[in-house]
């Protein structure tokens, strides 16, 4: 059984443990607000080159584009984006449990960040390329990712290329996603309540005028548009990061609160008891004393 002086050094040591995840915790908070920021400007955006997409797939013939060119699945490469550092709850626990749901016999990888690096060694899966990047990437950093999966599509090397990303939904809220990122489907605007089937086969760029033409720019904009779906994702994934990170620092803070309070109260009971004993053998000796 624990003495009065174990528990004064678990408290002490769990006070100090305690004093690091509440500083993990604002760090990560502070991290969280930009990568968060990050994000949700870029939605904005997408959906402006989604409309554009829509109106170009109108005015041609998207099939004729090698991008857009379904093949029988024979290899398949995934993109896997994870975090450098740990302590982040059950965030790559989650995204490698779909991890390993593809066939590892078809399936190619590719990664950004260690913790997926170190899961495709640890399974013993074949790893093409692993890509490292900064906490807070720019766009032109992520593009060369893009780059290498379309050039493995192209060159007929995977038929196939998926994305498996931690989904930002909110500070509480992250969801693993396997998005196919090649070949490229059909582009849809999404459908708004108020608006009917029929309006959203409009044109959503009419009294544009694609110059030279139509196919140009969507030869143009496909790359770019695989480039920055790409870096959208890993903008999603580092918000996600660093808000399930927040999350959990604040839970440990919060535990290891309840853990010293509970101590302390085992503590106290423990040094009452003895100061009881002492006072009852007091007693004990003067009563013997007088008798």
């Amino acid at each position: 059984m624990a003495n009065t002086q174990d528990i004064r050094r678990r408290i002490k040591s769990i006070r100090n443990t305690s004093q690091i995840t509440k500083a993990m915790q604002m760090v990560a908070a502070s991290k969280m607000r930009k990568a968060q920021q990050h994000a949700l400007a870029g939605r904005p955006y997408a959906t402006l080159m989604n409309k554009v997409l829509v109106s170009l797939q109108k005015r041609t013939d998207p099939r004729l584009h090698p991008l857009l060119n379904v093949r029988p699945l024979k290899k398949e490469l995934v993109l896997i984006i994870s975090t450098d550092k740990g302590l982040a709850g059950a965030l790559n626990t989650n995204l490698f449990r779909e991890a390993a749901n593809f066939d590892s016999v078809k399936t190619l990888y590719v990664v950004t960040g260690k913790k997926a690096r170190q899961f495709i060694a640890r399974t013993k899966r074949e790893l093409l390329a692993d890509f490292e990047l900064k906490d807070a990437p720019a766009f032109v950093e992520t593009k060369p990712i893009a780059k290498f999966c379309t050039e493995k599509f192209l060159s007929r090397e995977v038929d196939k290329v998926t994305v498996l990303y931690t989904q930002f939904i909110n500070t509480i809220n992250q969801r693993p996603v396997a998005r196919t990122l090649l070949p490229i489907s059909s582009f849809d605007l999404p459908k708004k309540h108020e608006e009917s089937d029929a309006n959203q086969t409009v044109d959503p760029m009419v009294g544009y005028v694609f110059e030279p033409n139509a196919e140009t720019v969507l030869d143009v904009m496909l790359p770019y548009y695989l480039q920055y779906q790409v870096f959208q994702m890993i903008l999603d994934a580092r918000a996600s990061e660093h808000s399930a990170r927040m999350v959990a620092m604040k839970n440990a803070t919060d535990n290891a609160k309840e853990f010293i309070k509970d101590l302390t109260l085992e503590y106290n009971k423990m040094r009452q008891a003895s100061i009881t004993t002492e006072l009852l053998e007091i007693a004990t000796a003067q009563m013997a004393l007088g008798s």
